[in-house]
């Protein structure tokens, strides 16, 4: 099996680094000083005490050099998805499969959805047909470009988009399984990508605006109330979409707890300089909360915030008002 990462990250460059340790056939599209690194080093991944590595067979900056793949991983940030669509197809032969290892809501989610794909342009290069969803339950960094440093968690949910079982959904799980990672088939893919949204979508947000660690956002009884009060809105949705949650917020919050004084992907980027990804984890649920006619009070309030915070900086584009972000009143 020919497979290529989009994107050698955190989680992109784990993903890689294992799945080339386990003997597999692991190209990359890639560029700049992580292509560089790539080049010099091979994949290389810290784990606790041991440094795992890899050669790096194929690396390229242009996907017509790498040709077509049986799988390709992307594993990128959501602002970029869309100019990189075009740039994967030379990686899409007529049976490649796509597995989006993303954070937030993604494009093969929901049809229409103008906040995480204007227009369906990603949709329409790189269709359903060919995906399988993937919901990441790991954390890694990069401490330099190349050399990505494992943090916690092994966990993957993968799954059919439309439930069913597939040939090619269990090679996918073997070949991560083979990996390393704890793999998880699901025939509820979408419902296990909203569940993770479910405690992301404030804690992510409120992070960036405060500075603040998770156990010092759930310390503070006013932020928590808030942050339970705009999850409730969001299982509303969910419940009306298909992805219904059965927990309450305070169950998820202890679940959160667990992690300790852990500061969110959001505010990493956010500290760095780096573009957020407000859309896929919180716009998203703003759009669907106008959809489903289900008020949204609490998440206007966050996104209006969040998206003036990151504006501000320059980390999210400017632009003017929009219909797509009036806020929802409900039936």
């Amino acid at each position: 099996m020919k497979l290529c990462i989009v994107g050698a990250g955190a989680v992109g460059g784990l993903i890689g680094t294992r799945l080339a340790v386990s003997g597999a056939k692991v190209s990359a599209l890639a560029r700049g000083q992580t292509l560089a690194a790539l080049r010099a080093h091979g994949w290389r991944l810290k784990e606790g005490d041991r440094l795992l590595s890899a050669p790096a067979l194929a690396l390229s900056s242009d996907a017509r050099e790498l040709g077509p793949q049986d799988l390709v991983v992307i594993a990128v940030k959501a602002p970029v998805t869309a100019a990189l669509a075009e740039a994967v197809v030379p990686l899409l032969g007529p049976s490649t499969v796509v597995l989006p290892a993303m954070n937030g809501v993604p494009w093969w989610f929901m049809p229409d959805l103008e906040s995480i794909d204007p227009g369906g342009s990603v949709a329409t290069t790189i269709p359903l047909s060919r995906v399988i969803g993937c919901v990441v339950h790991l954390s890694a960094a990069t401490e330099a470009p190349g050399l990505v440093v494992h943090k916690n968690g092994t966990g993957l949910i993968i799954g059919e988009p439309d439930g069913t079982s597939s040939a090619r959904l269990a090679a996918v799980h073997d070949l991560l399984a083979t990996a390393g990672f704890s793999v998880t088939s699901s025939p509820a893919i979408k419902r296990e990508a909203w569940y993770k949204l479910w405690g992301n979508l404030t804690m992510n947000p409120v992070s960036a605006l405060t500075g603040a660690t998770g156990d010092r956002m759930l310390d503070d009884p006013l932020v928590r109330n808030f942050c339970s009060a705009a999850m409730l809105e969001a299982q509303a949705i969910g419940a009306r979409i298909g992805c219904a949650i059965e927990q309450t917020p305070e169950e998820r919050h202890a679940v959160t707890r667990e992690l300790g004084a852990f500061k969110t992907s959001m505010l990493l980027d956010a500290e760095r300089g780096r573009p957020i990804e407000l859309d896929p984890i919180l716009t998203v649920v703003h759009e669907l909360g106008k959809r489903t006619a289900v008020p949204t009070p609490n998440i206007d309030a966050l996104l209006g915030l969040a998206r003036l915070f990151a504006r501000s900086r320059g980390l999210y584009p400017a632009a003017g008002s929009s219909s797509l972000l009036a806020p929802s009143t409900g039936p």
